[in-house]
């Protein structure tokens, strides 16, 4: 008698670009056991996403909404639902649940959304008819799960499952050629950070840190990795710090991960963060860690232990603390094995497990009342 197939999970991600919740999604759909789900990926065909899944050898379900609520991109999710009898439906961003609830309807198929910023639901019909749809949430963090609850989701229906890491990649550091020709002197102390250059991730804050960590170590090098709409605010500001030459903002790039394996210290300035996976990067390479308090980067780093947290806005505080690590090899040494020992807990296998768990638990019809 044949085996019948594994159920199958469509994880559904059509944003534009290569950031952390899209890798998310890829190593949660390339991590979960075979032998008990079957991993789609539905993406907007050419983005990164789409071809890292092929690349991984998962199906693609080619799909480009050109709105939040398009009717033709729901049927062709409908379609493939059908087709490859989906039996549930992960929502991996915000865009993508109104996509998922519209196409699930009516058919059997679940829906899992994940959260990923700690941000409040905006408070409308439309936000309420879709996440009512949900047959689960998952927070990545209790800073996620907290905004959730004050937009009105009831606790009980929120699992907190951490993003996770892939434990077993070996990132070389950038090559001195590399560095020097993003700008940054090879030799020279090193700070780098890779965030979106959007309001939450506060990047101006980390352009006024750099200007005061500059004062104890004039001669440091920091690279912002990422672009965003405040990429003209922050090369301004580069300007206005007298910081040209020192700060290099390089928009996205490809091999973000050996630039942070080249650093000496690795920041994140966020105002609003809902974990922060970059830094889960930072200390799998046992690199010491500057962020703010802001979401759930305390829920990453143990302040004084794995890493140091400062006040979220505080340009003066984060570059001081920055300076202390760049003057201090020793203390520098030290964070390292707290760094590596912290991303342990992090492991991509055990969050793969845990939402599997998730996704157990819904096709047996549990799922408690809205």
């Amino acid at each position: 008698m044949t085996e019948p197939a594994p159920p199958a999970i469509l994880h559904l991600d059509t944003e534009r670009g290569w950031r952390g919740g899209e890798r998310q999604a890829l190593w949660l759909a390339r991590s979960l056991d075979p032998s008990r789900y079957r991993s789609l990926v539905a993406a907007r065909p050419g983005e990164p996403l789409a071809l890292h899944a092929i690349a991984a050898g998962l199906p693609l379900v080619p799909l480009a909404p050109v709105a939040e609520l398009d009717p033709v991109a729901a049927w062709r999710l409908r379609r493939a639902i059908a087709r490859d009898r989906v039996r549930i439906v992960h929502a991996h961003t915000a865009h993508a649940v109104a996509l998922a609830a519209l196409a699930t309807r009516g058919t059997s198929a679940r829906m899992v959304v994940t959260r990923r910023v700690d941000f409040r639901l905006r408070d409308n019909w439309g936000t309420r008819w879709k996440y009512r749809r949900a047959g689960a949430l998952i927070a990545i963090s209790r800073a996620v799960a907290d905004a959730l609850v004050a937009s009105g989701i009831p606790r009980d229906r929120i699992e907190i499952i951490p993003s996770g890491i892939d434990l077993s990649r070996r990132i070389a550091p950038a090559s001195r050629e590399t560095l020097a020709a993003v700008g940054a002197m090879p030799g020279s102390p090193l700070v780098v950070q890779v965030a979106q250059l959007v309001p939450h991730k506060d990047p101006l804050t980390f352009v006024r840190a750099m200007a005061a960590a500059r004062e104890r170590v004039p001669d440091l090098h920091a690279v912002l990795v990422g672009d965003g709409p405040l990429t003209d605010a922050v090369r301004d500001a580069v300007a206005q710090c007298g910081l040209a030459g020192t700060v290099h903002v390089l928009g996205y790039r490809q091999d973000a991960d050996a630039l942070l394996a080249a650093a000496d210290v690795v920041t994140l300035s966020s105002r609003e963060e809902g974990l922060g996976t970059v830094l889960l990067d930072a200390l799998a390479l046992g690199k010491p860690v500057v962020a703010t308090r802001a979401g759930g980067i305390p829920e990453i780093i143990e302040d004084g232990v794995s890493g140091h947290l400062v006040a979220p806005g505080d340009a003066r505080s984060l570059g001081a603390m920055v300076a202390a690590l760049l003057t201090d090899p020793a203390r520098r040494a030290a964070l390292a094995p707290a760094a590596r020992r912290r991303a342990a807990d992090f492991s991509i296998t055990d969050t793969a497990a845990r939402t599997a768990a998730v996704y157990d638990r819904l096709l047996r019809g549990d799922r408690p009342p809205f």
